[in-house]
């Protein structure tokens, strides 16, 4: 998003079209909504989040506020511009997948290194769920209520991660399983080489939130106010001198969680 986007001529009455619509967590604490937009919106600087904002362009319950306004739990934000958004509809696609498992509820897709999992920031097509789209025949796949343009996810993993996503095909299974996730019932592991000689198992625990050094990284934070709480549990496998294979249960489900946990 340029600085000229946020920007209405005085005087001149436009339609505004909703570009972005963020409902917030029950547990989020009171944070200010440019840090939290931040932390939402990716490659967002603060200063183009204030000037969003001082134009008039970030809505919270349909309503402008000021960069100094604190998120609370259930707020619905809005970003809006004066022009309509490109067209993010999913279309399905022919694209191979490497089907690990599937019923009438659920697929378990093994999902390589390099594919991103859903449509979004300059990939809008190519993903995951196009592939998925076409696999059921192009029926359409449920989706979980602020979760648009993810239709059967109920996890992610990175574009550079490799490993089994589970995939719901209908409105009973994504949220049956969502409150799996939720209630952490659900065990997640993945294998992990990372550089050190570690010598024990251990745990790692923080705030996840964008690097102040670099918005395209992640980074592990004391204070509550620049991420979400994090936790990892790993277990030492076998050790390479240089680096070591372990085992990372995670407890949460963060953007880059093991890459910053371990970093």
């Amino acid at each position: 998003m340029s600085n000229s986007e946020f920007d209405i001529p005085e005087g001149e009455e436009q339609d505004l079209y909703e570009h972005l619509r963020i409902v917030v967590d029950k547990g989020q604490s009171l944070l200010r909504i440019d840090k939290f937009l931040m932390n939402r919106i990716e490659n967002a600087t603060r200063n183009r989040i204030q000037l969003a904002i001082d134009a008039g362009s970030v809505l919270v319950n349909d309503k402008q506020i000021k960069a100094s306004y604190k998120v609370k739990p259930f707020d619905v934000i809005s970003v809006v511009l004066p022009h309509p958004p490109r067209d993010t509809e999913v279309y399905p696609e022919n694209i191979p997948l490497d089907i690990v498992y599937e019923d009438n509820d659920v697929i378990l897709v093994n999902k390589p290194a390099g594919l991103v999992v859903h449509p979004g920031f300059n990939n809008y097509t190519g993903t995951l769920v196009n592939a998925l789209l076409y696999h059921v025949q192009q029926s359409t796949l449920p989706q979980l209520p602020g979760n648009e343009g993810r239709p059967g996810l109920v996890h992610r993993i990175d574009k550079d991660t490799s490993g089994v996503l589970l995939v719901s095909k209908n409105e009973r299974a994504i949220h049956f399983l969502a409150k799996q996730f939720f209630d952490h019932s659900i065990t997640r592991k993945y294998l992990a080489l990372v550089w050190g000689d570690l010598t024990e198992d251990g745990t790692v625990s923080g705030y996840i939130g964008r690097s102040i050094k670099d918005r395209k990284v992640m980074a592990v934070y004391d204070d509550p106010e620049k991420g979400k709480w994090s936790v990892t549990h790993y277990r030492v496998l076998e050790r390479f001198s240089y680096v070591t294979l372990i085992e990372c249960e995670l407890e949460t489900g963060r953007t880059h969680q093991i890459r910053a946990h371990m970093k």
